[in-house]
């Protein structure tokens, strides 16, 4: 599965700042004169919000093989309604959760065959990788802590403690495997030296 230029995802555990990053960055190209849209995974579209508000309500149980199938039905649309239209149409696309998510949640933290997820990418989003991941690496405590402070309160914040560090590993090693394409952010520091950190890789990589 190719990069492609003019696709940027945001990844991260619960509250590691991807969403405020992901619009600073918007805010960065748009300030060049640069067609930008920032968008999120599940949602991102109206169906997507739709099944948004069922992977996220805390009184929703579901199985993990309903979780999956569910973020790919979210993707599915967003990719076909919203990703492949915008770079067909030279304009940057950054997202906040793409496939990086499904693997380290469901596959590394549920246990669901990394497999079966290589191949739903396959159908799902072919040919569709970002050209930067910005993987926004926290210590699973304080990013709830965070949450908790904001008030956040999802079905993955009912989640142990050792599910967000299952997940957490799982995204060191997407990026241990992938470091020309993800690049590892300290974000337990203020969210403008997150900026700063993130700024610099664009400035390096991107032109």
């Amino acid at each position: 599965m190719s990069r492609v230029k003019g696709f940027i995802s945001f990844e991260g555990i619960e509250g590691s700042g991807k969403s405020t990053q992901a619009k600073r960055l918007a805010g960065y190209f748009r300030s060049g004169g640069q067609k930008v849209i920032d968008t999120v995974e599940p949602g991102g579209t109206g169906i997507g919000q739709k099944i948004r508000e069922l992977l996220l309500a805390p009184q929703n149980h579901m199985e993990p093989l309903t979780e999956l199938l569910l973020y790919y039905a979210s993707r599915a649309q967003h990719v076909r309604e919203v990703i492949y239209p915008a770079i067909l149409n030279d304009t940057i696309v950054i997202t906040d959760r793409f496939t990086d998510s499904t693997v380290a949640y469901q596959g590394y933290a549920r246990g669901i065959d990394l497999k079966l997820l290589s191949r739903l990418n396959e159908i799902v989003n072919p040919d569709l990788k970002p050209f930067l991941t910005f993987l926004l690496d926290l210590d699973v405590e304080e990013g709830l802590k965070r949450n908790r402070k904001a008030s956040k309160e999802d079905r993955f914040e009912l989640e142990t403690v050792e599910f967000h560090n299952r997940v957490r590993n799982g995204f060191l090693k997407i990026a241990s495997e992938e470091p020309d394409r993800v690049k590892v952010i300290d974000a337990s520091v203020s969210p403008d030296r997150v900026s700063e950190e993130i700024i610099k890789v664009i400035e390096e990589q991107w032109h």
